[in-house]
């Protein structure tokens, strides 16, 4: 990787620390840049921070993330080897929602930035508030889970989301499902 893109994903870090660009930032422990493989063939988005990372600064060590670690590993992809982020970088309040201006201020200047550095050949959309974000459309998520879709050259598959999968065996065996589809194309899609 130049130098020149490290530096960039590493001051978006380190900005994404210190960020008051929206009321997210009043209640947070900390800010979750994301963190992973800088050079990774697969980019993996969820919604937002819950406790466990807030109170670690880090995505996906909750027990949603626990749930995520086991799907990938069953199905034969490294975490390590993957970049991990949410759609916003703050725990929103009482785990609500994040609201249409905290994502889009998100994106704007911290997302779309990481997705480009980084260039991912695929991006893991976990549950349809990232699926909205990043691809601007709102189909339900059952319509299009484990699909691949292509946009300027990039494919998008959107999933469901770990907790939603902790609620549900249903969802929980769609989403090991998927992923080992995705397991399996996964050698051939990050050419």
């Amino acid at each position: 990787m130049p130098n020149d893109i490290r530096n960039r994903l590493e001051k978006i870090h380190d900005e994404i620390l210190t960020c008051a660009r929206c009321p997210l930032h009043q209640s947070r422990r900390h800010a979750v840049p994301g963190e992973g493989d800088l050079q990774a063939n697969v980019m993996i988005i969820g919604e937002a921070p819950g406790t466990q990372e807030d109170k670690q600064g880090r995505p996906f060590v909750g027990q949603a993330g626990r749930m995520l670690n086991k799907l990938l590993e069953a199905c034969g992809i490294d975490r390590q080897r993957t970049f991990i982020t949410n759609s916003v970088k703050c725990r929103p309040p009482e785990n609500r929602k994040p609201h249409r201006g905290e994502l889009a201020i998100c994106k704007a200047n911290w997302l779309d930035r990481q997705i480009a550095w980084i260039d991912p050949k695929v991006v893991i959309l976990l549950g349809k508030t990232p699926l909205e974000q990043v691809l601007e459309v709102a189909p339900p998520l059952r319509d299009l889970h484990g699909q691949t879709l292509k946009r300027n050259g990039r494919r998008f598959v959107p999933m469901y989301h770990p907790a939603a999968g902790l609620r549900s065996p249903q969802v929980r065996q769609t989403m090991r499902e998927d992923l080992q589809k995705l397991g399996q194309i996964l050698p051939a899609l990050a050419r």
